[in-house]
Formats: structure tokens, C-alpha cells, sequence
């Protein structure tokens, strides 16, 4: 990577830390802290997730239903699948951009709390605000941990979706089927391992949820 690229990406992401902050000055002056945003975006990662859990649930059902094609027309199922596996696409990204998200304003909660802490006189309050402040960074690191591992489960099977298609759509025949029954029982196997470390970090956020709520 050139010095010019370099320089272009380190401002590009100042820039984009920059509207991030002004974003979440701007919802605090309309009486929104960033704690309610921070639980605000882990509820809608953990939607996601429960709708991406879905929707490779029902790519997992085109897929097998493909493998039992007794003939007919192999153009309509190249498209059911081409839809299933588009579908999951837009799905992993959105978890991506949703994981995004929580840390953006994890990081700006986190500072702006340290910097409050400093700023009590009383010292058993800083010492109570300091013992929140590191049980839930703790809780908060455990939950980004696990929606990052159900996250990392999904682009290996992303990767097999978008090569049974293309080997469909280049052949349309029965040694494109017989392809798909090969793969298919690691398909599962993988989907279920997704569907899985999915649910684990579904019920994290919940408990994260609760967590701040209670406090």
C-alpha cells in the first residue's frame, strides 16, 4: 500500500469518526444518552441475527430441496438458489454492519465515562462508578466476542452457496445436482453451526440488555 492510499484511508476514517461523534452529540442534545443508543443498536444486531438465523435456515431448505430435482426446468431452481444465497448476502452484511455500529458507540460510552470518573470529588463514588464501569466493559466484551464468532461462521458458507450457484448456472444439468449432494451434508453441517453460535449471541445481547436496564 502506497503513502497516498495510506493517508487517504487515515482520513477518510477520521472523517468518519468526526460524524460519528457530531451524530451522537447531536441525539444527546435532544435528551438521548449514549447508553440508550448503545442498548438501542445491540437490540437491533440481535434482530438481525435472529432474522439471518432465518434466513439461512431457509437457504439451507432450497439447497436440499435442489439435491431431490427429478427434471423439469434447472433454470427456475438456479434461480430459487441465486435468490436464497443473495438474500443470506444482504443478511451477513447487515450483521456486519450492525456489530459496527455497537462498537462505534461502545468506544465513545467508554471514554466518556473514564473521563467522568476523574472528575468525582467523592471517592467512593468514583470507586462505584469506576467498579460499573469495568463490569460492563467486561459483559460488553463478552457479548461483541460472541456476535464476532457467530459472525466469522457465516462467509465459509457464503463461499459454498455462491459456488453451487455459479456451477449451476454454467451447467443446468444432473452433474450440477449431483455437485450439491456432495456438498450437502457439510452445508448442513456448517449451517447448523451457524444457527447454533447465532442463538448464543442472541441470548448474550439479551443479558447485556438486561443488564443496562437494570442499572
Amino acid at each position: 500500500m502506497n503513502q497516498s492510499i495510506r493517508l487517504l484511508m487515515l482520513v477518510l476514517i477520521l472523517l468518519l469518526t468526526a460524524c460519528t461523534t457530531m451524530y451522537l452529540e447531536g441525539l444527546e442534545k435532544v435528551g438521548i444518552p449514549k447508553r440508550d443508543v448503545m442498548v438501542y443498536r445491540v437490540e437491533k444486531a440481535r434482530d438481525t441475527q435472529q432474522e439471518t438465523k432465518e434466513q439461512f435456515k431457509s437457504a439451507l431448505e432450497q439447497f436440499t430441496a435442489a439435491t431431490h430435482f427429478q427434471g423439469g426446468d434447472l433454470e427456475a431452481t438456479y434461480k430459487r438458489l441465486n435468490d436464497a444465497y443473495e438474500a443470506s448476502l444482504g443478511k451477513a452484511e447487515e450483521v456486519r454492519s450492525r456489530i459496527a455500529d455497537i462498537e462505534s458507540v461502545s468506544e465513545a460510552l467508554f471514554t466518556e465515562w473514564k473521563q467522568e470518573i476523574t472528575q468525582y470529588s467523592n471517592a467512593s463514588m468514583r470507586q462505584n462508578s469506576q467498579r460499573k464501569l469495568e463490569a460492563t466493559q467486561a459483559h460488553y466484551h463478552q457479548l461483541i466476542s460472541s456476535m464476532k464468532q457467530a459472525e466469522s461462521k457465516i462467509q465459509p458458507i457464503l463461499t459454498v452457496f455462491n459456488d453451487q450457484v455459479m456451477y449451476l448456472k454454467h451447467n443446468l444439468n444432473a452433474r450440477a445436482i449431483a455437485s450439491l449432494k456432495g456438498e450437502l451434508g457439510n452445508i448442513k453441517s456448517d449451517v447448523s453451526a451457524l444457527i447454533a453460535s447465532m442463538e448464543r449471541s442472541i441470548n448474550e445481547a439479551n443479558a447485556f440488555i438486561n443488564t443496562m436496564d437494570s442499572k
